[in-house]
């Protein structure tokens, strides 16, 4: 397995881990309590390539391999975790499955536009009654000549108040099961489709989640993506394909707690001493750095993984569950360390702990993951 990464990806990671340390670090603060990410931050956003990480060069995106993504998607886990989320969802599951699934036709209407950050992408699986239990999805798509009529409502759709693109999986043959659900590409702009209540949310200021609610939705069937049926399938793909992209995003944030506590430690002084000399105080710190080094090599090797075509159910499904806890953990030392101060909201350690735990949640809760990789440990002893 080979990490080192080209000298374009490092010349891209330092420009980026600048433009997060100078620009948005700046904002963190103002994101937080306006819940709005700045349009001149969203622009130099669109500047530096950031909407094209998912999408290759023949469309206009900047057409990196996994391990590369993951060495930028780690500078931006630095930041407040709702930039974060607008990048990673978009260029994750927000155009993942038009990048892998779509007809050319597809690709060349959506992806130029969604690389240069022009069109923002989402993710609509989860309805109200189907989130963990995908299978149990009510929204419906009915054919009539050349359109498809959806009608449903989605909900805790990341990016939905900002998005222009979103793939949607919805009902076609309800006698099918699994099998019934077909995937479609939506513009909001289609008849019948509307943005509803945005979601107030624990963290992930700056992020927003709404409903979006499909009646009489009209879309072509040439908006269909992939095969009619293949849904379902369609959705695990693109969720595992985000998994490694979204651990490296948990890497940075954790790597930015560990470097702000243990900057915080040393400086803290009681009983005449810095924090870092007391044995309970440097073991939380360690057992920090063990965390985020373990994470950071799972990340890279699933990474390389994906990049060789190799199949990564079982190890993508590991790694959302491992990163997710481990974000937690980290956060959790970060707030004890940092005692009064990690739990006032005049510091980042505070926002960080509320944007850590939705991690074990969306994209998968760490309950499913283990499912999965149960049933995949199943198959391999059988």
């Amino acid at each position: 397995m080979d990490f080192r990464l080209s000298e374009d990806i490092q010349f891209l990671k330092k420009g980026v881990r600048d433009f997060v340390q100078t620009e948005v670090e700046a904002v963190a603060m103002q994101i937080e309590q306006e819940d709005k990410i700045p349009d001149r931050i969203k622009e130099m956003s669109k500047e530096l390539g950031l909407f094209g990480l998912s999408i290759p060069e023949a469309y206009d995106g900047l057409g990196i391999g996994m391990v590369g993504k993951c060495a930028l998607y780690e500078e931006i886990g630095a930041t407040h975790n709702g930039y974060t989320t607008l990048i990673g969802a978009h260029t994750g599951i927000g155009t993942v499955g038009i990048v892998e699934m779509g007809t050319e036709e597809q690709k060349r209407k959506y992806l130029p536009a969604m690389a240069r950050g022009e069109k923002i992408g989402a993710f609509a699986l989860t309805e109200p009654g189907a989130g963990s239990h995908a299978t149990n999805l009510k929204t419906s798509a009915v054919k009539k000549g050349d359109k498809y009529i959806l009608n449903g409502t989605k909900h805790y759709i990341t990016n939905a108040t900002e998005a222009d693109i979103f793939t949607v999986m919805a009902v076609t043959d309800p006698d099918k099961g699994a099998k019934g659900i077909t995937s479609f590409i939506i513009e909001k702009e289609f008849p019948g489709f509307h943005v509803g209540a945005v979601e107030r949310k624990m963290g992930l200021r700056g992020s927003h989640s709404a409903e979006i609610i499909l009646e009489d939705c009209e879309v072509p069937v040439e908006n269909v993506l992939g095969e009619e049926g293949q849904g379902y399938v369609n959705a695990l793909k693109i969720l595992a394909n985000g998994r490694a992209g979204l651990a490296a995003r948990n890497l940075g944030s954790c790597q930015k707690l560990l470097d702000l506590t243990a900057t915080y430690a040393q400086e803290r002084i009681q009983f005449d001493v810095p924090i870092f000399e007391h044995q309970a105080v440097s073991h939380m710190i360690a057992e920090m750095a063990v965390d985020v080094e373990s994470l950071r090599s799972f990340t890279y090797r699933v990474a390389w993984m994906v990049d060789e075509g190799m199949k990564v159910i079982k190890e993508a499904a590991m790694l959302k569950l491992f990163g997710s806890e481990v974000y937690n953990r980290v956060a959790d030392k970060a707030v004890q360390v940092h005692g009064g101060i990690g739990y006032i909201a005049d510091y980042p350690i505070e926002r960080f702990f509320r944007d850590a735990r939705i991690t074990r949640i969306y994209e998968g809760t760490s309950e499913i993951q283990k499912n999965i990789i149960a049933g995949q440990l199943k198959k391999e002893y059988s």
